[in-house]
């Protein structure tokens, strides 16, 4: 009843808020865009489209305004009004009590707060839709004092996401069967990406994980900070984590105030972003202004901080190396070898041609070579070229998705921090070096260095190893082969023996009937 309940909610919000009008109009049956008619009777839909369904997910809850985070970055699926809509969604939650977050703890630490921290704070200092955090001190097991911020889920968060995942999955089943979009939109696949999303960041161990693995990559950097996870005090519903002192980056003005370098903050995270995916192939994919501030501490001045990490993307070597071929192709103009390795990579369908896919990328590509650096946007580049991948139906892969997603995030952060920032211009030498380092002799170095182990342990084996392939091999594949014609001659036997019986049989009986016959006659 409570999912009755629920879809009931659901579909009045969409009538509240018009977005039938989104839905039923795109649809091809005729009893369709009559109800989509006669529910539009007597309502005021001034707002643009984007908003009303904005407004909607902001009235259905966190686990739908979530969902309007994540779909805001399928660009290749969206029309581009809505997906500039949808990236406006914040998690503007209200905190749940406090003494339910002390229940939480005390549930998962199994004892008082009390013993777990020296001192808890129970005004919480950020909510979002997946948890809230509260500051307190710890005590380490050598005695330290370290003051630390506690996140904590909040409470039946997964059975709630359960109810409306399954109603997503069953309203996306609907517009795939019903709307003349819905198999190029791929809503049931876009339901099942967020549900990956929303289940990662329902682990906050996972979290810390991806908090440690970020830290130890940027170690060497010395541009961001990522705070310390305290291994001892982190559960699935609770982990503890340093606790960052910094000033949010969206107050520039106090920023400025405190001297920090505002252009060099601008390259710096470009920086940080392109050394995350193409150094590490592991990137902080939420990067949004809430989600970073700005240390004034005198030892770590004008540095990054970097908080929540829940969504964080991955690249394989194969991915990098696919990248690294579009932009040497991209920077060479070579518009024919990005349409065949967009065939090659299996992006578009077979049938596809290469002709047509090159003029569609010269298309978007070429005017912004001929501008000058500073008006070139790599992110502008990639939304257009998501637009026209829909013309030709390019599979978008999901990690790619949510770099392309990330590069938006960052270009735009750095034009609000620097307006003449040139992400191209900032961008072209670390990719040029990458790409050195990739495809050339510095790579094959590294790839021989970490093979070396094992080369190590085969050449002192490699004479014997060959000795006994020489020595014995050779008589043993003869003997499996005497044996396997031999077995393949009795076959063969067995075969012509059921072959004449059968004949002979078949030849018995047909004597049989002409014997009778002629008896008969």
């Amino acid at each position: 009843m409570r999912r009755f309940y629920r879809g009931i909610f659901i579909v009045w919000v969409a009538l509240r808020y018009g977005l039938d009008e989104l839905v039923l109009t795109s649809f091809q049956k005729p009893w369709l865009r009559v109800v989509a008619r006669i529910v539009s009777i007597g309502r005021n839909l001034d707002a643009p489209r984007g908003q009303r369904l904005r407004e909607a997910l902001e009235r259905l809850g966190p686990i739908f305004v979530k969902f309007g985070q994540v779909l805001s970055t399928r660009r290749d699926l969206l029309p581009p009004d809505i997906a500039d809509e949808l990236a406006f969604l914040q998690d503007r939650v209200p905190p749940f009590p406090s003494s339910v977050a002390i229940a939480t703890i005390e549930r998962a630490f199994r004892r008082p707060v009390g013993d777990v921290f020296v001192q808890f704070d129970e005004t919480p200092i950020a909510s979002a839709s997946i948890a809230q955090v509260h500051f307190a001190t710890i005590r380490t097991d050598e005695g330290e004092v370290r003051e630390v911020a506690v996140k904590v889920l909040r409470p039946s968060m997964r059975g709630v996401i359960e109810k409306d995942l399954a109603l997503m999955a069953m309203m996306a089943g609907w517009v795939e069967k019903l709307s003349p979009d819905g198999k190029r939109l791929k809503p049931r696949e876009v339901v099942g990406e967020f549900d990956k999303y929303l289940h990662d960041e329902l682990d906050l161990v996972r979290e810390a994980a991806n908090a440690a693995q970020l830290r130890r990559n940027m170690a060497s950097l010395e541009l961001v900070l990522i705070p310390e996870m305290f291994w001892d005090f982190c559960h699935p519903e609770v982990i503890v984590m340093e606790r960052m002192n910094g000033v949010p980056i969206a107050q520039l003005d106090r920023l400025r105030a405190a001297g920090v370098d505002i252009p060099k903050l601008a390259r710096d995270g470009v920086t940080i972003f392109f050394t995350q995916v193409f150094r590490d192939g592991f990137f902080h994919a939420d990067m949004h202004p809430g989600n970073i501030q700005v240390s004034l501490a005198p030892e770590t001045f004008g540095r990054y901080i970097s908080l929540d990490f829940g969504i964080i993307g991955t690249l394989t070597e194969s991915d990098k190396e696919y990248l690294a071929q579009n932009f040497v192709a991209f920077f060479r103009r070579d518009y024919k070898r990005v349409a065949e390795l967009h065939l090659e990579s299996g992006w578009v369908p077979e049938g596809t041609r290469i002709d047509e896919l090159e003029g569609a990328i010269r298309t978007v590509c070429e005017p912004y070579f001929d501008r000058p650096l500073k008006e070139i946007s790599l992110g502008m580049v990639l939304m257009r070229l998501f637009q026209t991948s829909r013309r030709f139906h390019v599979e978008i892969q999901p990690q790619l998705v949510l770099l392309q997603k990330t590069l938006l995030n960052i270009e735009g952060l750095g034009r609000q921090l620097d307006p003449e920032l040139d992400l191209w211009h900032t961008a072209k030498p670390f990719l040029e070096k990458w790409m050195v380092d990739q495809i050339g002799p510095k790579k094959l170095f590294q790839q021989l260095k970490a093979e070396a182990p094992r080369y190590a342990k085969l050449l002192p084996e490699l004479p014997r190893l060959l000795h006994d392939f020489l020595e014995n091999r050779p008589a043993d594949h003869r003997r499996e082969l005497l044996e396997l014609l031999a077995a393949q001659k009795r076959t063969n036997r067995l075969l012509q023996t059921i072959i004449y019986g059968g004949i002979g049989f078949v030849l018995g009986l047909l004597a049989m009937q002409l014997l009778v016959r002629v008896r008969l006659f």
